[in-house]
């Protein structure tokens, strides 16, 4: 009888400095309040297969194990976010707490309500992280290394990176567009992509390493290519983040 609902505030115009509440079980000691500012605000964590989740608020209210899907209030006690996750080198609370802006939390949780599952469109493709593509030279778009067989992607024609008879990586496609939006890092393909659902075609943009006149030129030439992808609902894991070093998602390519 002394339940009720939570009154439901919004993300949207806060502010560096504003007090903030969190509330969990840190270690398992239930009904723990804390308090702190927000400390940063359009913060950016991955999800563990590696799916950045942007807009995140930072929070200096101490946030420690046990506390991840506790809320996070304003001064008033309207939610804010939803506590999830903390940065530190010993596991205790290092001061930089992080929550899901409580937009994207009624967003995802009116889906789940209507639709018994979050359903996003894909490509079905395995990216690599920006930070690694930087070491490779390539300062634009997004590396694609692996598109299996079944993928959208795939039928379109998009090629994924392969490692040669030789031990040699040969480059795959590298997206630097979709439907007119520019792709500089995975973030913005995987916000490009939250636009549409399953079904929906869209036009992506590729540099395309020349294989046939690389292997005549020492210098590497690369062409635009554009295809037409009809994306699929991501049922699998596929479009993830991958390390680039002897990862097996780069095939072997295969005897002649």
């Amino acid at each position: 009888d002394d339940l009720y609902p939570i009154n439901v505030g919004t993300s949207t115009g806060l502010r560096v400095g504003q007090t903030s509440l969190a509330i969990g079980n840190p270690f398992g000691l239930d009904h723990t309040l804390t308090s702190g500012v927000i400390s940063g605000i359009g913060r950016e964590v991955r999800s563990p297969i590696g799916r950045p989740i942007t807009n995140v608020i930072q929070t200096d209210a101490a946030i420690n194990p046990g506390n991840s899907g506790g809320p996070l209030l304003d001064v008033n006690g309207r939610l804010i976010g939803m506590n999830t996750a903390i940065y530190s080198p010993s596991g205790g609370s290092a001061g930089i707490g992080f929550a899901i802006p409580v937009d994207a939390v009624k967003y995802i949780v009116d889906t789940l309500i209507r639709d018994g599952q979050v359903v996003r469109a894909i490509m079905g493709v395995s990216l690599l992280e920006s930070k690694q593509a930087r070491a490779l030279g390539i300062n634009k778009g997004v590396l694609v290394l692996d598109v299996p067989t079944d993928s959208p992607a795939f039928r379109a024609g998009m090629r994924g990176t392969r490692r040669t008879e030789y031990g040699l990586v040969e480059i795959g496609d590298i997206i630097t567009k979709v439907n007119n939006t520019p792709i500089n890092k995975e973030a913005d393909l995987f916000e490009a992509l939250e636009k549409f659902k399953p079904g929906d075609t869209v036009t992506v943009v590729v540099n395309r390493v020349d294989r046939s006149d690389a292997e005549s030129s020492e210098t590497m030439k690369v062409k635009e290519v554009t295809l037409n992808i009809t994306l699929k609902a991501s049922s699998s894991s596929r479009q993830q983040l991958l390390p680039f070093p002897g990862h097996p998602n780069i095939p072997e390519e295969p005897e002649k």
